[in-house]
């Protein structure tokens, strides 16, 4: 059960979303391919986040079924970096950060089914336009079909791990719930490291050889935007709905737009259409507390008027 979020909340939750729009750019930055980023990524998270827990003496234990759930959900996030960064190495970072728009119509169909509450009409609306906001992204920037298809698919793999770790936060501390979510995440890239050496290279070889550079923008990726960004976030899923948080971390293509220009320039230039889809997108997100509010304020009318 969620309770009432304070203006601290909405502060944090806003600074961890630019905090993963940087994601997209560092992915960029970084010169080995996507899969073996993540690996690599996931890595140094364990590392971080086992000295993290050592120091705060926090409890590794608990109940075995647990901690294969914890594993279970990791191997979705694990499936969601790696379509997300392989997006925008086959587009653009805008391209991948727009697909990742998709994550709250998922989450406003698969949060009813899996938390058992009732879908929200709203939702369903709000997630809609942003599908309307994707496919004048889509119609204008037809030739980033594969990496939009990539990021869609990478959006609802995010859907689902949000939506299962809401029902973690009353149970187990975030940190203890990140660092087993990256046991399950580095064990299902670490599987799927030989399929895709000998079916999806073309060389049948694998790149595990970062450059001092790279090693210096994985850090920052498993430090900041993993082991930071991710706890938090699985913290504030005790006072936001999975709903919320996605939709608003919808604002996350607008923070990486901006800052994918500022790095790359007239690289991530796109068509006016593309910032015309954007817009939509974002009125989606602002307009979701407003239409919530008058909504609520409406039944309460309603349910006065019944008993008067």
């Amino acid at each position: 059960m969620t309770t009432q979020p304070a203006l601290k909340d909405y502060l944090q939750l806003h600074f961890i979303v630019l905090i993963w729009g940087f994601t997209a750019i560092l992915g960029l930055l970084i010169s080995i391919p996507a899969v073996e980023l993540v690996f690599f990524r996931i890595l140094l998270s364990i590392l971080f986040l086992a000295v993290l827990l050592y120091v705060r003496k926090k409890k590794f234990s608990m109940p075995v079924p647990e901690m294969l759930k914890l594993m279970s959900t990791g191997a979705l996030i694990a499936a969601h970096w790696i379509l997300f960064f392989g997006a925008a190495r086959v587009s653009t970072a805008s391209i991948c950060l727009a697909g990742m728009a998709t994550s709250s119509l998922w989450t406003s169909l698969t949060e009813p089914l899996i938390r058992g509450r009732r879908i929200s009409v709203l939702e369903i609306f709000l997630g809609l336009v942003v599908i309307v906001g994707l496919y004048v992204v889509f119609h204008f920037e037809f030739n980033h079909a594969l990496g939009i298809t990539m990021a869609i698919g990478s959006a609802l793999l995010a859907a689902l791990f949000s939506v299962i770790n809401a029902g973690f936060t009353n149970k187990h501390d975030a940190f203890v719930i990140t660092f087993y979510e990256m046991i399950g995440a580095f064990l299902t890239t670490g599987l799927f490291l030989p399929v895709y050496r000998y079916y999806l290279t073309d060389t049948q070889t694998l790149q595990l050889n970062p450059t001092l550079t790279d090693w210096l923008y994985i850090a920052i990726l498993a430090g900041i935007c993993t082991v930071y960004a991710y706890s938090l976030a699985v913290r504030l899923m005790k006072k936001f709905t999975a709903f919320a948080m996605n939709l608003t971390i919808n604002l996350e293509p607008v923070y990486g737009i901006v800052l994918a220009f500022l790095f790359f320039g007239d690289a991530e230039k796109m068509t006016p259409g593309f910032y015309f889809g954007t817009v939509i997108i974002l009125a989606a997100v602002l307009l979701y507390p407003v239409l919530k509010r008058n909504l609520s304020s409406l039944k309460l009318k309603r349910a006065a008027a019944k008993t008067s």
